[in-house]
């Protein structure tokens, strides 16, 4: 019988993003709606809804596809994983006049100006919230389903 661990690495990679995304969109349309936030921050989520869990579904794939030869251990390898989308959330924003930067600072949306010295320290917090995330929630997830 074919027990398909890349099918089951999709799903357990997938499986943290499918449960995330729908609530920020909820928090962030609520924002929009409730409180009266000028900013249309929920045009910004839906690309990454559609990404974000296929692309965490491949990258499981391609741990457990590389992980004889590299023997990287998940978490290291989960945090890798914003080093390849923040530049290229930003490639996509910036191309559709979502973002563009400044000297000192970043602008969304042209009305949200976010100064670098901010964007600094949360791209380290998502490095570390990241190999968290893995290390703990999606390995478990993988040895659940036995592709540990």
């Amino acid at each position: 019988m074919n027990t398909h661990p890349y099918l089951r690495a999709y799903l357990a990679g997938a499986f943290i993003p499918t449960l995330i995304l729908p609530l920020l969109l909820t928090v962030f349309i609520v924002v929009r709606l409730v409180l009266k936030v000028p900013v249309p921050i929920e045009q910004g989520l839906i690309f990454p809804m559609a990404v974000v869990p296929v692309l965490w579904g491949l990258w499981n794939m391609l741990h457990l596809s590389s992980h004889t030869t590299t023997h990287l251990p998940l978490g290291l390898h989960g945090a890798i994983l914003p080093l390849l989308l923040a530049p290229a959330g930003a490639l996509v924003a910036t191309s559709l006049g979502v973002l563009q930067f400044g000297t000192s600072s970043a602008t969304w949306f042209q009305a949200c100006e976010v100064p670098y010295a901010l964007i600094a320290p949360c791209f380290v917090g998502a490095l570390i919230g990241y190999y968290l995330v893995w290390k703990y929630i999606v390995g478990f997830i993988d040895r659940v389903l036995g592709i540990a």
